[in-house]
C-alpha cells in the first residue's frame, strides 16, 4: 500500500487532513504541519504528549522543564486541531470503521539527542532522563492512538520517527558547548530502549529512519513490525542488512517519491526503478514487491502543495503496480 511519511506543507490542518485522506484510501495518516511555528515541529508536538514531562524552548532548541508552560499549551492545542480536522474530513469523505489510519510521533532516541536537560547538555548523555522521555513517550503516544480509534473507530499504526539514529550508534552527535562530548551509545541499549517504548505504544509500529546509515540489523532484531527508510540513503554496505531484514518478514516501507519537485516530473515507472534493482539485487522474486509499501522518501514539508499531492499519486501508482503485476516491470 501506498502511505505517507508525516508531516504536510501549509498550515491549513483541514485542507491537509482531506487531501490525505482522498489521496491515501488504503493507510492515510494525521498530517504534521511543521509550518505553523513553536510547537508544530517534531521535537515540539512531543511536548502535546509526553506523560508527567514537560518541554519548553529556549535559544537552542527545547528544554525540559519542572512544569507545563506555554510551548506545551500551544503543542496541545494544535493537536487538538489536527484530531478535529482529520475528524471532520473523514465524515466528509464517508470513510468507513474498517479502515487503518497511521499516526507518527518523533522516536526516543531522536528525541533525547535532540532535547536539553536543565544544564543545557542533551538528553542523550543521561541515561535516566533517555529512560523516563522514553517511558513518557510510549504511555503518551499510545493515548494519542486511542483517542483517534476512539473518535473515528479504526485500527492504528504507530511510526516512531528516528532520523538521529545512526549519529546516536555513531557517536557523532556534537555536545551544546566545546567541553561536552556525546558518546556513542551501545546497540544493545539503543535496542532496549526502542522496544520498550514500541511494546507501550498498543498499535502495531514502525520505525522511519531517512537518514544514511540505517541500523538495519539493530532494526531486525526490534519488535518493530516495519521499517520505513529512504531507499535512496542506502550504502553498497546496507544491501546484506536490508536483505536479512525483508526475509526476516518484517515489512519495509520504501521512500521513492522526491520529497520536492524535481526539475522534470518523473514517471512512476522510474521512480519504480530502485526498487526493482534492489529487489534482483538481493536475490528475491519479484514478487516480493507485493509485500513491500511505497512513501515518499520523507516527510514533504518542504514540497509545494501541488507536488506533495502528485508524490501521494505517484506513490499509489507505484503500489498498484508492484500489487498488481510485479514480474513485468
Amino acid at each position: 500500500m501506498a502511505t505517507g511519511i508525516g508531516s504536510w506543507p501549509g498550515t491549513d490542518a483541514r485542507e491537509a487532513s482531506a487531501v490525505i485522506i482522498g489521496e491515501l484510501p488504503a493507510l492515510p495518516h494525521l498530517v504534521e504541519l511543521p509550518a505553523r511555528g513553536l510547537g508544530a515541529d517534531m521535537i515540539g508536538r512531543a511536548s502535546a504528549v509526553l506523560v508527567d514531562m514537560h518541554l519548553d524552548a529556549t535559544t537552542t532548541g527545547y528544554r525540559l522543564r519542572g512544569g507545563r508552560g506555554a510551548v506545551a499549551r500551544v503543542a496541545e492545542d494544535l493537536l487538538e486541531q489536527d484530531l478535529d480536522a482529520f475528524e471532520e474530513a473523514w465524515e466528509l469523505a464517508g470513510a468507513g470503521a474498517d479502515r487503518t489510519v497511521k499516526v507518527q510521533s518523533i522516536g526516543p532516541w531522536t528525541l533525547a539527542a535532540h532535547t536539553e536537560l536543565a544544564t543545557g547538555k542533551r538528553a542523550l548523555v543521561d541515561r535516566g532522563a533517555v529512560r523516563d522521555l522514553s517511558e513518557s513517550l510510549a504511555e503518551g503516544v499510545a493515548r494519542h492512538a486511542a483517542e483517534l480509534r476512539r473518535r473515528l473507530g479504526v485500527s492504528t499504526v504507530v511510526q516512531l520517527d528516528e532520523p538521529a539514529l545512526p549519529a546516536v550508534l555513531a557517536g557523532s552527535l556534537r555536545g551544546r558547548t566545546m567541553l561536552e562530548t556525546v558518546p556513542a551509545v551501545p546497540d544493545p541499549e539503543v535496542q532496549h530502549v526502542l522496544d520498550v517504548t514500541l511494546a507501550g505504544l498498543g498499535s502495531p509500529t514502525a520505525v522511519h529512519c531517512c537518514s544514511g546509515g540505517l541500523p538495519a540489523d539493530l532494526l531486525r532484531r526490534s519488535v518493530a513490525d516495519a521499517v520505513s527508510f529512504d531507499l535512496a540513503q542506502l550504502a553498497a554496505a546496507d544491501l546484506d542488512a536490508v536483505g536479512e531484514l525483508l526475509d526476516s518478514g518484517t515489512t519495509l516501507l520504501l521512500g521513492l517519491i522526491p520529497t520536492t519537485a524535481p526539475g522534470r516530473r518523473p514517471t512512476w515507472q522510474e521512480l519504480a526503478e530502485p526498487a526493482v534493482a534492489l529487489i534482483d539485487r538481493l536475490g528475491f522474486a519479484r514478487t516480493t514487491l507485493r509485500s513491500v509499501s511505497v512513501t515518499p522518501a520523507c516527510g514533504l514539508v518542504d514540497a509545494d502543495p501541488t507536488w506533495a499531492r502528485t508524490a501521494l499519486r505517484l506513490a499509489k501508482d507505484i503500489s498498484a503496480a508492484f500489487t498488481e503485476d510485479p514480474e513485468s516491470l
